[in-house]
């Protein structure tokens, strides 16, 4: 067997570093990009994960090496006879919105305890921007891009009050945070469609079109 030449040992000691270089750059991660994973089982939770739901046993078998044999990305709750990830909460759990605030609790008829409740959201430019997208969205085409009651379903229906109406334009926030949220009589109910955070930020820009 000839041994190599010294140019040839000369080019692997060129190429060699530098593959090694390529394959090695291949584990670094950033950004999006994760890198080479060689122990997958170490990055990918078995745990159940309530926000993603997995049922295929077989995906992800290509790289799995799971001790129960299924494919690497199946999460599926095994426990579970419809396979689901998401359980009930405990009873007695109370959600909060990212601002804190806790679930509504007034009733439909406790109009007068509602006026008395406080916008959590100051008046700031940020906020009555975001009301107004909101409104644009959810109250124009009744109550007007100005709130003089014209708009097109507004017209339609006949009877939408102004904001600036004297019985109108007094209005505390609480209580068109409430009226929002249960309706009052030809205005349905919104509090299904549109999130607490959201009606108290519509109801800071309905207060600028009280005046």
């Amino acid at each position: 067997m000839n041994k190599p030449s010294r140019d040839m040992i000369q080019k692997l000691k060129v190429i060699i570093p530098a593959l090694a270089v390529v394959v090695l750059s291949g584990c670094q991660a950033s950004g999006d990009n994760p890198g080479l994973e060689y122990a997958p089982q170490m990055y990918h939770s078995v745990p159940y994960e309530p926000l993603t739901q997995i049922k295929d046993e077989s995906a992800g078998s290509w790289l799995s090496n799971r001790e129960d044999g299924k494919g690497e990305f199946f999460n599926s709750n095994v426990n579970n006879e419809y396979l689901q990830n998401v359980r009930q909460p405990v009873e007695g759990t109370v959600r909060r919105t990212n601002n804190d605030m806790l679930p509504y609790r007034l009733g439909k008829d406790d109009i007068e305890a509602a006026a008395l409740n406080e916008n959590p959201f100051d008046a700031s430019p940020e906020i009555i921007a975001e009301g107004k997208r909101l409104y644009s969205q959810f109250c124009q085409h009744c109550h007007g891009a100005t709130g003089k009651g014209d708009g097109k379903a507004g017209i339609a229906y006949a009877g939408v009050p102004a904001y600036s109406a004297p019985a109108q334009a007094n209005l505390s926030q609480g209580h068109i945070f409430h009226v929002i949220t249960y309706g009052i009589r030809r205005m349905g109910a919104h509090g299904s469609q549109i999130s607490a955070d959201k009606r108290w930020k519509i109801a800071r820009y309905v207060q600028t079109l009280q005046q």
